[in-house]
C-alpha cells in the first residue's frame, strides 16, 4: 500500500523531494501546500500534477484531508517547530528538512511528542544516506588510529535569511563526522564574520573536539567562489577524503611513516560507489519506516535534536568568543 503524503514547501530543496516521492512507488502526494500561489501554479505545470492533487497556500487546510498518513516538510527552519507539532497532533508521520528546528528544547519535545503519537519523526540529513558516507564509514575501519578530521563547504549563493552560514552548512560536516567516528563532540568552538547581514555569519570556522580526543576543524561560508564540498579524516595508515563535487568521489590516500619518519606505502586508492541518488534513498528510508512502523537508525529525531545541540553549542560559542562543553 502507498503512503499518502502532503508535501510542505516547493522551493529550492521541496522540488526535489517532490520529484522523488512523484516517481516512487510506494508514495502518492495528494497535496502540495507553499505560500506562493505563483510556486504552486509553476510546480503543477511543471510535474503535470493530476487535478485531484490538493493545492493550497494555507497548510492548516492541508492537514485535514481525508487519508493522509504522512507530511514532508522543506519549509524554513523558523516554521519547523509549529508545522511539525501540528502534523504530528494530527498522528502524522513526519519527514521534515534539516535543522529539525531551531532549538535542542524544542526538537526534544517534538521527539516525545512523536514518540506519544506513535507517529515517525525523521529529519532530512540527506548525507547520512549518501553511498559514499556509508561507504567511507567502511574506510574509516582500515585507517588505523584517527589523529584529526577537516572539512570545507563553501560557494556564492545561495545566500539565507532565515539562518546563518553555521547552522546551514555546519550540519552536514558534524552529521558525517559523528557517523564516522560513532561519537558526537564534547567540546566546540567557532568564530564567524559578517560581510552581507547584518546579524548573520556568512564566514564562520569551527572546531570541535570529541570524547576520544579527535578533533575536526570546520570552513563554513556562503561568499566563496571556490565551491568546495570535502571532508576528511586523517589516521594513522592514510586519509579519507569525501570530495562531493571530484569525479572520483571517495579516495583513501594511504602513506605512513617507518621509524625515522620516511613516508613509506604511498598509494591512492579510488573507493567505488553505487550510483544512488541520496535523495532517493532517503525518501526510501523514510517510506520503509512508516510502512514497517520502525524508528530510524539512521536519521531519527533524536539524531537531529543532538545536532542542534551541536549547533547551538556553536552559536553560544561565537558569541561568548569561547569553547563551550556540551553536556
Amino acid at each position: 500500500m502507498s503512503v499518502s503524503i502532503a508535501l510542505f514547501g516547493v522551493g529550492r530543496w521541496g522540488v526535489h523531494l517532490l520529484r522523488n516521492f512523484l516517481q516512487h512507488p510506494d508514495a502518492r502526494v495528494i497535496a502540495i501546500i507553499d505560500p506562493c500561489l505563483e510556486q504552486l501554479e509553476s510546480v503543477a505545470q511543471r510535474f503535470e500534477l493530476d487535478q485531484r492533487t490538493f493545492l493550497t497556500t494555507q497548510w492548516q487546510d492541508a492537514l485535514e484531508l481525508s487519508g493522509l498518513e504522512a507530511v514532508a516538510i522543506t519549509t524554513p527552519a523558523t516554521t519547523h517547530n509549529e508545522l511539525i507539532t501540528a502534523a504530528l497532533k494530527q498522528n502524522l508521520h513526519v519527514l521534515a528538512a534539516k535543522p529539525l528546528t531551531l532549538s535542542f528544547s524544542e526538537s526534544i519535545q517534538l521527539c516525545q511528542l512523536a514518540e506519544q503519537q506513535q507517529r515517525q519523526l525523521i529529519v532530512d540529513h540527506t548525507y547520512l544516506l549518501h553511498p559514499a558516507v556509508i561507504r567511507g564509514w567502511e574506510a574509516v575501519q582500515k585507517l588505523g588510529k584517527l589523529r584529526y578530521g577537516y572539512s570545507t563547504r563553501s560557494h556564492l549563493s545561495p545566500v539565507r535569511s532565515d539562518v546563518d552560514a553555521l547552522w546551514d552548512l555546519a550540519i552536514h560536516d558534524i552529521a558525517i563526522l559523528n557517523f564516522w567516528l560513532g561519537e558526537s563532540p564534547c567540546t566546540v568552538e567557532a568564530k564567524g564574520s559578517v560581510w552581507l547581514q547584518e546579524g548573520l555569519p556568512d564566514t564562520v570556522w569551527a572546531t570541535l573536539i570529541y570524547p576520544s580526543g579527535f578533533q575536526a576543524s570546520l570552513h563554513l561560508s556562503w561568499l566563496n567562489p571556490d565551491k568546495q564540498r570535502r571532508s576528511c579524516i586523517v589516521g594513522e595508515n592514510g586519509t579519507l577524503i569525501f570530495d562531493e563535487l571530484a569525479a572520483d568521489q571517495l579516495t583513501v590516500q594511504w602513506g605512513k611513516f617507518d621509524p625515522k619518519f620516511k613516508p613509506i606505502k604511498q598509494s591512492r586508492e579510488i573507493l567505488e560507489l553505487p550510483k544512488q541518488e541520496p535523495l532517493q534513498e532517503v525518501c526510501n528510508h523514510f517510506l520503509d519506516c512508516v510502512q514497517n512502523d520502525r524508528a530510524s537508525e539512521i536519521s531519527s529525531g533524536w539524531i537531529g535534536a543532538e545536532l542542534v545541540q551541536i549547533l547551538e553549542a556553536l552559536s553560544e560559542s561565537m558569541r561568548l568568543g569561547k569553547a563551550i562543553d556540551i553536556k
